[in-house]
């Protein structure tokens, strides 16, 4: 560069289509940054070190106020929740009791009221002692009729109470309960080579081995993975076990409905049962609670719920009925006399869409004519259903 400008201007770097050029005031800026950027991060090193130590020194008010703020902020929660939910205060004392009066499941209630719909609340009565209620109550009914809502709203009811919180019920009093103990729902454990069922006998096996007479089970559907014998034998057994050799407070939900008889024969055992009515061939589910075992359990119905065609639907009637006429015979001499593939459908009257279906000709049907009989197939369909 040429002067005067080379007395200001000092070469730092040339490059294909351009020269770098600083100054002395740029590189006394430059380092003064640099220092200050250090010396800003020692001083934030010193800061904290000195903010650690101080809160080292007061470690236990600290602890002490973060505590009595959790404390509160638990309280305070729970107490806007008992608000909301009209919740109660339990009564615990020390018999082997559970008494609830319109007791409720919280998370299921606040999801139905948030479809605008509303909970069924329903009584619980359980005694290990067998005075003031059952030690073991088995409860049948039908699918979605609401016996996992029960037998978990039961526990919740404990859990909730011992924890210091209003419970979701009318009135409820609790012996004191030492654990709770709950198989519901299927599950695998594939990894370890355990199937859906292993599973469940080894969860039902821990319950057995570890239920002391102060403990609260609930079970759902134990034995449902096997052979029918072989699942009711287990069930038996183990509902047995709960009233014979664990005695403690039990709910055990089934389709078994030789359990009921079990349950009567028992000197604490009773029947529950789900209530579900049949209106104009559709399935009603009440989701009351009542005492006694259900008389049937509606399976085709909640299939029918579920979505299964029709054919299907009409098959599973007509092969149950067989099957409950048959007295006697044996499983085999049964399925020999039902015919495979057999066209149910043939036994009944053609339905009102079937009949339009059969009297439609697509290649005589005007544009008009076609958006016609959509409205037609669209009125018969909806009387099929």
């Amino acid at each position: 560069m040429a002067p005067p400008l080379n007395a200001r201007f000092i070469h730092r770097q040339t490059n294909a289509g351009s020269i770098r050029f600083t100054t002395t005031e740029l590189a006394e800026l430059d380092a003064k940054i640099s220092r200050a950027g250090e010396a800003t991060l020692a001083r934030e090193l010193t800061l904290f070190k000195e903010f650690a130590a101080r809160a080292v020194a007061i470690e236990a008010p600290i602890r002490a106020a973060a505590e009595a703020l959790a404390s509160l902020d638990v309280a305070a929660a729970l107490a806007e929740w008992a608000e909301e939910t009209q919740a109660t205060r339990p009564e615990i004392d020390e018999t082997s009791a559970l008494l609830a009066e319109g007791a409720r499941h919280p998370v299921v209630e606040q999801g139905v009221r948030r479809d605008g719909n509303g909970f069924t609340p329903n009584d619980a009565r359980l005694d290990a002692e067998g005075k003031s209620g059952p030690r073991l109550i088995v409860v049948t009914g039908p699918n979605m009729a609401g016996k996992s809502t029960y037998l978990r709203q039961i526990a919740l009811l404990s859990v909730l109470a011992q924890a210091g919180s209003y419970v979701p019920a009318k009135k409820l009093r609790l012996g004191i309960v030492d654990r709770v103990f709950a198989r519901v729902g299927a599950s695998d454990d594939l990894a370890r080579g355990r199937s859906t069922f292993m599973t469940e006998m080894v969860e039902t096996a821990a319950i057995l081995n570890q239920a002391g007479s102060r403990a609260l089970v609930v079970l759902d559907e134990i034995g449902r993975g096997t052979a029918t014998f072989d699942g009711l034998a287990i069930a038996w057994a183990v509902a047995e076990h709960l009233h014979e050799a664990n005695k403690c407070r039990a709910v055990f939900a089934t389709h078994y409905h030789e359990l009921t008889r079990l349950a009567d024969k028992l000197e604490a055992g009773a029947n529950a049962h789900l209530r579900a009515k049949e209106w104009k061939g559709d399935l009603v589910f009440l989701h009351e609670v009542a005492p006694g075992a259900a008389d049937r359990s509606y399976g085709i119905q909640v299939a029918k719920l579920a979505g299964l065609p029709k054919s299907a639907v009409e098959r599973a009637k007509a092969v149950l009925q067989r099957l409950e006429t048959t007295g006697g015979a044996t499983r085999m001499e049964i399925a020999e006399e039902l015919p495979l593939f057999a066209q149910v459908m043939e036994e009944h009257a053609p339905s009102a869409l079937e009949a339009a279906l059969n009297d439609i000709n697509p290649d005589h049907l005007s544009p008009k004519e076609a958006l016609e009989l959509l409205y037609k197939l669209k009125a018969a369909a909806q009387q099929d259903l």
